[in-house]
């Protein structure tokens, strides 16, 4: 264990925050789900989850010389620079590194964020140069931006935008790179410092409201264990090793089940009657509901679609869409939302006279066969 990694609290050592650490392991399952917004007060290890959660991830396969961590494997997926490296006869070299964590620096313009292409050097020399920027850091990795609430609007969209597309494009004067951009996207905010605006709020998958653990032996155990990392950090990581192997198998495991997780139209039934009746704009939160609740049967280890899936990943993505009624007075309580997605259901078996069916062709949706890959 190097000297970075001793500096990392332990994401098992974590006390309570049960929410929190859902979303961030579902979103490590299947980074297409699309983030988490981790809103509360200060104090809260919202940071400390997002930081402990990347030491629990595989190391990565990269190419070793590239700047944009380029997947050798995936082709598909490769920035400008390795496609055009292979098409010139070129061999790329294989490098295992460990995942990245990049926080966003305060005050980002947007260059920084997406990188810049020297156009003075493409003109003068024809050369294409281009300058990586935070994305690319990023690349295959977590991306944590704290305060996300006090960013430009317009930092925020292109965040979003290259969270959702897996891609970063770049063009100057006629001149483009693209790379991948392939991200858990975490952003972290006080509300009492300001909102974002709705279509913002919209686009980030999940949502986990965070408050001080009230129980008194929490709250002691939480003293003691943050003092006896300061007092030892190694020796405190040592302590917790054998959980976070535990849970880093687990992630490893769930990964590998997710695109094996089936589900059938009348789960996609409950989904959508659940989020009409509850008049939830847009189509966005259906899709990131059964994203999210396919990552939580892999996590269990099942290869099939429950409801139990389906309550569960509402809980995340249902606090911010539900207009004008705060999450915690429409949906209180796991008991609630049980029967909230149980009314569904029964709604649904009108729309779905197949309800047993769960072939994989039932569970398939355009562009997509069951689940995808993280």
């Amino acid at each position: 264990m190097d000297n970075q990694e001793r500096l990392v609290f332990p994401f098992t050592a974590i006390v309570d925050q049960a929410r929190m650490k859902r979303a961030l392991v579902l979103n490590a399952i299947n980074f297409r789900i699309g983030g988490v917004l981790i809103r509360g007060e200060r104090g809260t290890a919202k940071s400390t989850a997002a930081r402990a959660l990347a030491a629990l991830l595989p190391e990565i396969e990269v190419v070793a010389d590239g700047a944009f961590g380029c997947d050798p494997r995936q082709p598909a997926s490769w920035c400008t620079a390795c496609h055009e490296r292979v098409a010139q006869g070129e061999t790329l070299p294989v490098a295992v590194r460990k995942v990245p964590f990049v926080e966003l620096p305060i005050g980002a313009t947007e260059d920084r964020v997406v990188g810049t292409l020297d156009i003075e050097r493409a003109i003068q020399q024809g050369e294409r140069r281009f300058e990586p920027g935070v994305l690319a850091a990023a690349n295959r990795g977590i991306l944590y931006v704290d305060e996300v609430n006090l960013l430009d609007d317009h930092i925020v969209d292109v965040l979003l935008d290259a969270a959702a597309m897996g891609v970063n494009t770049v063009e100057r004067e006629g001149i483009s790179f693209q790379h991948p951009a392939r991200f858990i996207l975490v952003g972290t905010m006080n509300p009492e410092e300001g909102d974002l605006r709705p279509q913002l709020l919209d686009r980030f998958a999940l949502c986990v409201d965070v408050r001080g653990v009230p129980d008194a032996r929490a709250r002691m155990a939480i003293m003691e264990r943050n003092l006896a990392f300061e007092h030892d950090p190694e020796g405190f990581c040592a302590e917790w090793q054998p959980q976070e192997r535990e849970m880093a198998r687990r992630i490893a495991e769930a990964r590998r089940l997710q695109p094996e997780v089936q589900y059938s139209r009348a789960d996609m039934a409950t989904i959508a009657e659940m989020m009409a009746g509850l008049g939830v704009d847009g189509h966005r939160g259906d899709l990131v509901i059964l994203k999210t609740a396919t990552a939580h049967a892999a996590w269990e280890g099942r290869r099939r679609l429950t409801d139990r899936d389906v309550m569960l990943a509402a809980e995340l993505a249902l606090p911010h869409r539900l207009k004008r009624r705060p999450f915690d007075e429409v949906q209180a309580s796991v008991d609630a939302l049980d029967k909230l997605v149980a009314s569904a259901r029964e709604r649904a078996a009108d729309v779905t006279p197949e309800r047993q069916e769960a072939s994989a062709d039932a569970g398939e949706m355009p562009g997509e066969r069951r689940s995808k890959k993280a």
